[in-house]
């Protein structure tokens, strides 16, 4: 055959593996409202970065009619490219090849990007769309996917991973993006479950939609599976780049700096007035974060689940940070045992990956009642104290107004290695609020008094407020580094984070530690 035949018959092949499962099924399912899985890497990454590996890989299945149905590339598009210029390695599943069902051939595409980028330090993007394992493979499909999930656990702390679940994700195949980093979906479009609605119904005799069991909606808002929830694939996809954004390339890489003209030495008169004299009134923690973070951009990681606590990304002085926040507008901004898993894994995210964390606190205590703690809010309240503890990223901590008992010892203190503790001056350090300190302290002297005891136990309420409930008696103590003016709260985390930049710290020689799971 002439050079030109063999390059012709290359275009060809090229040329249908592209196609993925043809024609008729990608029109069904561009008419489902779902780009494909090559549409989706052209959305993803920089234009013209993407190099694909594995393109002619075909399945090696010989039973049950297989044999007569061969697509190349075998139902994922695997490979690298940019965005906006930094490398990323990417693997996307697509739905018109057996149903984005996975093979042995198949995972050992996707096991061969992710081996790729712990090798070169990269992080990794992972496209969902699949029905789970091809069954007219058997075991080989379940050792794949398990092979896969050995890599997601390996990676994890080493290199960012990111999963988008683009349409159905089910069985043993949402072990995968539940190891990763973030997870996206796209609302009304993509669900996650263990078990479908049909053996539900069997098992339980429970009436379930898809969407209902397993949706967008379920997993950013109930079980915290998922971080985020789209619109549609596009909004998913820019989620996506926007996290990407934040985060460094690995765990030995500072996260990439992000230029602003917004001054350092900013100040927000607002802050001055933001909390309110009543100590029991609420405000928007998120107003607080949006005055003092460059050009008020603070993107929020899972906002419909915990809302009691506030994380997400932002920067302060073009140094990228994650940032951890009590919300007085939800429950009064208590902790438990949901607020506390949500905030742990985050700051424990932001360790692994170098990304400094600054926390503000205005928690009143652990949610009480027999909910919590039958719930187990001893041990997952004890993950949010391990992780601020084991940290050893620069942290700095502000607390806005209370900071209580316990929570106020989990949430960054000076005593779990904070290393810049600010307070404002309406801060309430103390075991407890100043109303329920003086019912306990007291009780007999108030019952004995004569004359009119609710007046005496309000002056005696006063009188706690004023000696223990601020911030003076802590900062006398070292516990806090500084009390500032709210309005300088940007001027003064910017300088502690310049400050801290070249921070050393380190945790004693370990296989790992054993966080109350």
């Amino acid at each position: 055959m002439a050079m030109k035949e063999k390059v012709d018959e290359l275009m060809e092949l090229r040329k249908l593996a592209r196609q993925g499962g043809g024609k008729e099924r990608i029109d069904k399912h561009h008419a489902s409202g779902k780009n494909t899985a090559r549409e989706r890497l052209a959305l993803l990454l920089d234009e013209g970065s993407f190099e694909e590996f594995d393109m002619f890989k075909t399945h090696r299945c010989h039973h049950f009619g297989m044999e007569k149905q061969e697509y190349l590339g075998d139902g994922v598009v695997t490979g690298y490219g940019t965005i906006n210029g930094r490398l990323v390695y990417v693997f996307s599943q697509d739905f018109t090849v057996f149903g984005g069902a996975l093979s042995e051939t198949f995972a050992e595409k996707v096991c061969k990007v992710m081996d790729m980028a712990v090798k070169n330090g990269a992080p990794v993007i992972g496209l969902n769309d699949s029905g789970g394992a091809r069954i007219q493979e058997g075991i080989e499909s379940l050792a794949g996917y398990t092979d896969i999930f050995l890599r997601n656990v390996m990676s994890s702390g080493v290199v960012p991973q990111l999963s988008g679940i683009f349409g159905p994700c089910a069985g043993g195949a949402v072990y995968s993006p539940a190891l990763t980093d973030f997870t996206v979906m796209v609302d009304k479009n993509s669900y996650m479950f263990l078990t479908g609605p049909k053996v539900v119904k069997a098992v339980t005799h429970e009436d379930v939609t898809t969407d209902a069991l397993g949706g967008a909606s379920v997993h950013t808002s109930k079980s915290g599976v998922a971080h985020l929830a789209a619109d549609s694939e596009e909004q998913a996809i820019d989620y996506l780049k926007q996290i990407f954004s934040f985060l460094p390339q690995n765990n030995m890489e500072l996260p990439p700096k992000r230029p602003t003209n917004d001054p350092d030495t900013r100040q927000e008169a607002y802050l001055d007035e933001i909390i309110p004299d009543n100590p029991n009134i609420a405000y928007d923690i998120k107003e607080v974060i949006k005055n003092t973070v460059d050009d008020a951009y603070f993107f929020e990681i899972q906002p419909n689940y915990a809302p009691n606590i506030v994380v997400g990304f932002a920067h302060y002085g073009s140094i990228s940070v994650g940032i951890v926040a009590n919300q007085p507008q939800h429950f009064a901004g208590v902790l438990d045992c949901d607020a506390s898993i949500k905030g742990a894994r985050f700051v424990r995210f932001c360790d692994a990956f170098n990304i400094p964390v600054v926390t503000f606190v205005d928690v009143p205590g652990f949610l009480p009642g027999t909910i919590q703690e039958h719930g187990g809010i001893i041990r997952n309240g004890a993950k949010i104290l391990y992780a601020y503890a084991e940290a050893t990223v620069p942290k700095v901590t502000v607390i806005t107004r209370k900071g209580y008992g316990g929570a106020y010892c989990v949430m960054s203190s000076k005593h779990l290695r904070g290393d810049i503790n600010y307070a404002w001056p309406t801060a309430e350090i103390a075991v407890m609020g100043a109303k329920g300190a003086s019912e306990i302290l007291y009780a007999r002297e108030v019952q004995s008094y004569d004359g009119d005891k609710e007046a005496y136990m309000q002056q005696k309420v006063d009188e706690y407020a004023t000696n223990f409930a601020n911030p003076y008696i802590a900062a006398k103590r070292g516990y806090v580094d500084d009390i500032i003016q709210p309005s300088r709260t940007r001027f003064r985390i910017i300088k502690a984070l310049v400050m801290l930049e070249n921070k050393q710290d380190s945790n004693p020689p370990k296989k790992h530690g054993n966080i109350p799971l």
